[in-house]
């Protein structure tokens, strides 16, 4: 018969591996977890601006749709980005600031404008082309006001204007 001897002492090396394997997987889904919350936020603060830029791009066209050239003035303006009644940013339009204005001297005849646009007496023009920088700063309210998304929009614009509606533009 053949005896197998035991030995005297059993030292645990199996029990160490194991602890210290269990305890790199923790850490490796703990690591995993925290880049994967972070990831989360950074898409929602994406969206979050982008969102602000196109409710400001909203405020711009409101203001160049309206006849701004006589009296420019700041405004603020509520944006419904997601059509549900509430509003979910503020934007802040600066006054519209003309950068320069330069006289039509002719155009083809197949503009809607070449009619009105014509010289006038004296060889004056009577239609100009104004050029204007528009600045929207957004804030935001609501659920997207937790993030702190913001976004300024600044804007060159183009505006066909007879003589009478040139304003303070040279």
């Amino acid at each position: 018969m053949i005896r197998t001897t035991l030995p005297s002492r059993q030292r645990g090396v199996t029990l160490v591996v194991g602890l210290i394997m269990l305890v790199l997987i923790t850490l490796v889904v703990t690591s995993a977890f925290t880049l994967s919350s972070t990831n989360l936020k950074a898409v929602g603060n994406m969206q979050f601006r982008d969102e602000a830029v196109a409710a400001a791009n909203v405020a711009i066209e409101r203001v160049m749709s309206a006849d701004f050239t006589l009296a420019p003035a700041a405004t603020s303006q509520n944006v419904d980005i997601d059509q549900d009644g509430a509003v979910d940013y503020i934007v802040n339009v600066q006054a519209p600031v003309c950068v320069r204005a330069a006289p039509i001297t002719s155009l083809p005849a197949t503009d809607p404008d070449a009619s009105i646009c014509a010289i006038g007496s004296g060889a004056a023009p009577v239609c100009f082309e104004t050029f204007w920088d528009i600045t929207a700063t957004v804030s935001n309210v609501g659920a997207a006001a937790l993030t702190g998304a913001t976004a300024t929009v600044r804007q060159g614009a183009s505006k066909r204007v007879n003589v009478t509606q040139l304003g303070t533009c040279t």
